[in-house]
């Protein structure tokens, strides 16, 4: 993977769905036409979205793990053609070795890697780590512009 330059969370936030408190990177550490790795911090964070009963469970790993797909989906399309918006449809093989994500003290290393797709559905192998320990591991499939397809988004 390359090492990535000023890709941190302003310009991930400038490309994927999520913004303002939703959008949990930090910054995109290296990336290649097949992997993407990120960084976050927003786990420890009291405001994080994703929260219950003032709790961060580990499953909530698999949205880090989906942001990092879009991300890596913004950095490998098209830069003429508008950023295209994916769904996650499927999520297998999920294994959590933890029980939740704000008890960690440092930040998340959260890895994707594209295992394979067409122009219509992506499928991502992800690990989510914390100081060399893995958090959460799986696989996820993507189906892209999946509203559009539905005649959901206006043209």
């Amino acid at each position: 993977m390359t090492a990535a330059q000023n890709l941190a969370r302003d310009w991930i936030a400038a490309r994927i769905p999520h913004s303002g408190s939703m959008c949990l990177l930090d910054a995109v550490v290296a990336w290649d036409a097949q992997c993407i790795r990120c960084t976050a911090t927003s786990h420890l964070s009291p405001d994080n979205p994703l929260r219950s009963k003032d709790r961060l469970a580990s499953v909530c790993g698999i949205e880090y793990a989906a942001q990092a797909m879009a991300t890596h989906g913004a950095l490998v399309g098209e830069e003429a053609r508008r950023p295209r918006v994916g769904m996650l449809t499927s999520v297998r093989g999920v294994q959590t070795h933890v029980d939740r994500l704000d008890t960690l003290d440092g930040p998340l290393d959260i890895e994707a890697e594209r295992m394979g797709g067409d122009d219509n559905t992506v499928l991502y192998r992800f690990n989510v780590h914390c100081a060399g320990r893995l958090l959460l591991s799986g696989r996820a499939a993507v189906i892209l512009d999946a509203a559009q397809a539905a005649g959901l988004v206006a043209q």
